[in-house]
Order: C-alpha cells, then sequence, then structure tokens
C-alpha cells in the first residue's frame, strides 16, 4: 500500500448506466480521481446482475469497490418509504438510509479511511451517529431550493406536501452542513448558499464537466430538420413539470408559426400519461437509449426548467456537441454563460416559444451561437478539470483536519 490517504467515497445508488446528471458527474470525478493523490474506495449498492453487467466498468472508478446488496423496490420498500413522509426526515433521505445502507457504512467505516465523501446529502442519513475520520459531501443541487421551487409551483394539497418536505429538508441540510467539515457543491452560487443559508463551515465549488472527445461537435447543417431535442431521466420530477409546461403553454405558439416542427425526448421512464398527451402533437419520446448521442439530432436543443438545482450536465453535452442552446434562466443557474452569446436565454412561455423559432429559423444564428459554446467548454469545463478541483478540495479538507 502507498503513503497516499484513503478517500471513502459512499454513493446511494449504482453509477451505472450513466443515464443520469448525477451519475455522470460522480462516475467520472472517481475515475480522474484514481490514481490521484488518494487511494480510493467506493462503496455503493449492487445487485448481482449489475455486478456482472458492469464489472469492467466499475474497476475503473476506484482502487477498490466494496458493494453491498440494496432492499428490493417492492411493496415493503414501497411501504416504508411512504411512511417516511410522517417522520422529521426528508422522505428522500429516509428511504435511501435503510437497514442495509446504514449497516454497508457502519461496516465501510471501521477501515478508518482518511477522509470519508457522502454523494449528496441524504446519504448522511445512512451515517452512524460518530464518524472516526472527517468527512464532507458532495452536493449536486442545493436540495431545499428544488423543494422549496415545487411547493411555489404547486397547487391544492401538493403544494401543503411540497412545503412541508421542503421544511424538513432545510432543517437537514442545515444539521449536515453544521456537522461536515466542509461541501463540496457544483457551482459558486450553490457554494454561497450554503455558507449563507446553512452556516456551512468550508465550502468548495467545482466545475461542471463534460467529455469533448466523445460529444464531438457536429453542428445542425442550415437546412436542419426543425426538431427541438431534449435529454434527461424523465422520471425526476423537475425534468416532467418542465415538459408539461412546455407541452401545454409554449408548444402551442411555436407550431402555430412552424407548424413542421417536432420535439424528441431522449430520456430514461417518460410517464405513460406524458407519452399519450405527446401523440399527436409531433413529440417523440425514445425512453431510455445506450448512447444519447445516436438520437440528439436536430436543430436546437431546450431546458424549459422551472424548479430544479445544481447545473445541468445536459446544457453543456448540448453545447459539445454543436446543438444551440435555449434555456430557462434557471435551466443554467450557476453556469458561466452569457445570453445571446453561448446560448439563448428566456422566460415565460411567449420569451421562450420566441427565441425557439429564432433558432428554427435563423442558421446563422446557430452556427454563431454553437461555436462559441463550443470553445466556452473546451477550454473550462472537462472532466479532469472538475476532478482535479474535486481533489483539492478533499486535500485541503484532510489537512485542515490534521
Amino acid at each position: 500500500m502507498s503513503g497516499k490517504p484513503t478517500l471513502l467515497f459512499i454513493s446511494p445508488q449504482f453509477l451505472f448506466p450513466l443515464d443520469a446528471g448525477g451519475k455522470i458527474r460522480s462516475a467520472n470525478i472517481l475515475r480522474h480521481l484514481k490514481g490521484g493523490a488518494f487511494n480510493t474506495r467506493l462503496l455503493s449498492p449492487a445487485t448481482a446482475s449489475e455486478r456482472v453487467r458492469w464489472s469492467a466498468e466499475v474497476t475503473m472508478l476506484a482502487d477498490r469497490i466494496e458493494f453491498f446488496a440494496p432492499s428490493p423496490k417492492n411493496l415493503i420498500w414501497r411501504v416504508r418509504r411512504a411512511l417516511g413522509f410522517m417522520t422529521s426526515i426528508p422522505i428522500s433521505a429516509f428511504s435511501d438510509a435503510d437497514a442495509p445502507f446504514r449497516n454497508a457504512v457502519a461496516t465501510a467505516i471501521r477501515d478508518r479511511p482518511d477522509l470519508i465523501v457522502f454523494d449528496y446529502v441524504q446519504s448522511l442519513a445512512a451515517s452512524p451517529a460518530q464518524l472516526n475520520a472527517p468527512h464532507l459531501f458532495f452536493a449536486h443541487n442545493v436540495e431545499t431550493e428544488i423543494l422549496e421551487r415545487h411547493a411555489g409551483n404547486a397547487r391544492g394539497a401538493m403544494k401543503v406536501v411540497w412545503a412541508r418536505e421542503a421544511a424538513k429538508m432545510r432543517r437537514f441540510e442545515r444539521m449536515a452542513c453544521e456537522r461536515a467539515a466542509g461541501v463540496i457543491a457544483v457551482s459558486d452560487r450553490d457554494a454561497e448558499t450554503f455558507r449563507r443559508r446553512f452556516n456551512a463551515a468550508a465550502t468548495f465549488a467545482i466545475p461542471t464537466g463534460v467529455d469533448p472527445d466523445r460529444f464531438r461537435f457536429s453542428p445542425p447543417p442550415d437546412n436542419a430538420p426543425p426538431i427541438l431535442v431534449f435529454t434527461g431521466s424523465i422520471d425526476w420530477k423537475a425534468n416532467q413539470d418542465g415538459l408539461l409546461w412546455f407541452m401545454d403553454e409554449v408548444w402551442p405558439l411555436i407550431v402555430s408559426q412552424r407548424p413542421d416542427a417536432s420535439v424528441i425526448v431522449i430520456g430514461k421512464n417518460p410517464p405513460r400519461a406524458m407519452i399519450n398527451r405527446g401523440k399527436g402533437m409531433n413529440w417523440r419520446f425514445t425512453d431510455f437509449v445506450e448512447d444519447v448521442r445516436d438520437h440528439a439530432k436536430g436543430a436546437a436543443f431546450f431546458i424549459p426548467l422551472r424548479v430544479g438545482g445544481g447545473t445541468r450536465i445536459k446544457a453543456y453535452e448540448a453545447m459539445s456537441m454543436g446543438l444551440p442552446v435555449v434555456s430557462t434562466a434557471l435551466g443554467v443557474e450557476g453556469l458561466p454563460v452569457e445570453n445571446d452569446r453561448h446560448l439563448l436565454i428566456a422566460d415565460g412561455a411567449c420569451a421562450f416559444a420566441a427565441a425557439a423559432l429564432r433558432l428554427l429559423d435563423d442558421a446563422s444564428l446557430r452556427a454563431r451561437l454553437a461555436s462559441a459554446a463550443r470553445a466556452l467548454v473546451e477550454r473550462n469545463f472537462t472532466h479532469e478539470a472538475a476532478a482535479r478541483a474535486f481533489e483539492r478540495s478533499c486535500l485541503e479538507i484532510l489537512n485542515k483536519g490534521r
């Protein structure tokens, strides 16, 4: 064993396939941490079939991999998750921190790692009261803000549900920040929020990474078909909210001017009700795909988010490929991008529709935005850069504790 300190990375989810932003971010940071300043250990749930199917990919993530068997998503699991609504812990943290996860964390820390990283603040619910090493959490989002934004957009009984969960998460994130030695956020804006709202002792911001060699620059031709592209996990409530808003309020304005326009939605688990609503509207849903690059073909990429947090990896992937982007301001919150230079930013149905139509109609605008956005990504936002920033943050926390 080398003299390097040991970093234990605790993940609440199996990281493959890379079909969600959090998985993409965590997996690529781990892959680029390996061989660096730390001996890396990864603790992750995995079924027997997942271990076999993804064995080669997982070994690339850490020097040592430790699996535990997750609870099956059966009726008992669903009942337990529902009961979590009545507890003082946010339901997302309560449902993750079941007995298998708690036991696995307790076992993993017995080997006394030098530093513990919890992926997502909710993972701390599986932590014992006392840890034998400094720890931090990797915050892909400010979870409280997501829930507050859902509450702000909801109506009726769901407004009460979201507000209750937001209050629970505020308490949970504050306690997590007060307990942890540090927080690694995905933008300067989120890092400042953890300092200001939750009194985090130390906060760090890392860039959002993308692989420009994998997402090669291939901008749409001047005569590109009028297709708008969306990618993301469609089972995420924030994506569902944004797509339904776009479908109900923005899309009619677009097709009134461009009846030949169409939409392709690339991502896992689209609700059946949404698919049915898209029938007859020239919308196509792919569900899960092995490689989004094979399907992300069109004139422009759209990010219609009204709730959410963190930063959107999908934005940089589209920019890297040369797909010009139109987004709400929240959809690119925390990203150092400029309106009408790297993309178009528009809020409200009329403004969003007008911006999308500009991209569909103006090939020179598409080319200008695509070129500037690709240059921005190449200069600043690779997975290697994100991992080095993550590593520096971890070393600073470790050295402070010595």
